[in-house]
């Protein structure tokens, strides 16, 4: 579903309470804050979460894979955030639970593989969405899938583009809030919004001068390439 306002720009991976002021200066409408994911350079402990979720001055979503619901309740009870983000294989029956508990909302990232994987069917990925928000979810998120089955597989922070004619048909289909992520970075940022047309875009290490340390200049260039996409609007 696209907005008639502005597309929306959320910062992922942000790891200082510096980055999160920094990101909010730019123009960024959300920042994303990684909880307890291993394979992930930029998790953070609840410990060094808390204060970034305290202090910014921007919505936060925390991100998680694969955990149960009572771990996440407990993480949601000490952060705070205005949503949670399942990135994994999490069930419709998982986000019902959750959004019977949580004061917050949940969110849920759905994947498509590569961009050079050539055209994709998105029967399975729409059914699974629908599902997801049948359960819930309240914004639906497009990142990219790399890898055989297995603990090997990155769901995400690949960096890697996804097909935007796939992602383009799920928007479309898509009722609530939907973001595309995958690759995206402030070069390629205006063409992916004038190709697919989400409600916004989601984005980690296009930003970064450092893992997990976001570059200002590229922050400003971001936020300007998606405003220029979008002209015209409020």
């Amino acid at each position: 579903m696209s907005s008639e306002r502005a597309v929306r720009v959320k910062v992922c991976g942000i790891t200082t309470i510096e980055d999160a002021r920094m990101v909010a200066e730019a123009g960024a409408d959300y920042l994303g804050v990684i909880v307890g994911i291993d394979v992930s350079p930029r998790q953070l402990t609840l410990e060094q979460a808390r204060p970034i979720c305290e202090q910014s001055p921007l919505p936060v979503v925390n991100l998680f894979f694969n955990r149960e619901a009572e771990q996440i309740s407990e993480a949601v009870s000490v952060l705070h955030p205005h949503a949670v983000q399942l990135l994994g294989q999490e069930t419709p029956s998982l986000v019902r639970e959750l959004t019977r508990t949580l004061t917050c909302e949940v969110w849920k990232s759905i994947h498509l593989p590569p961009a050079d994987r050539g055209e994709v069917d998105v029967t399975e990925q729409l059914e699974r969405a629908r599902a997801l928000i049948d359960a819930g979810v309240r914004a639906v998120l497009i990142d990219t899938v790399v890898g055989a089955a297995g603990k090997d597989r990155r769901w995400g922070g690949t960096g890697q583009t996804n097909s935007w004619t796939a992602a383009r048909k799920l928007v479309e289909a898509i009722p609530v809030p939907t973001f595309l992520a995958g690759g995206i970075n402030p070069d390629n940022a205006r063409q992916a919004i004038e190709a697919v047309h989400p409600y916004g875009i989601d984005l980690c290490s296009g930003v970064e001068v450092t893992t997990g340390r976001k570059d200002p200049a590229k922050v400003r260039r971001l936020v300007q390439a998606v405003r220029e996409a979008a002209p015209g609007r409020a």
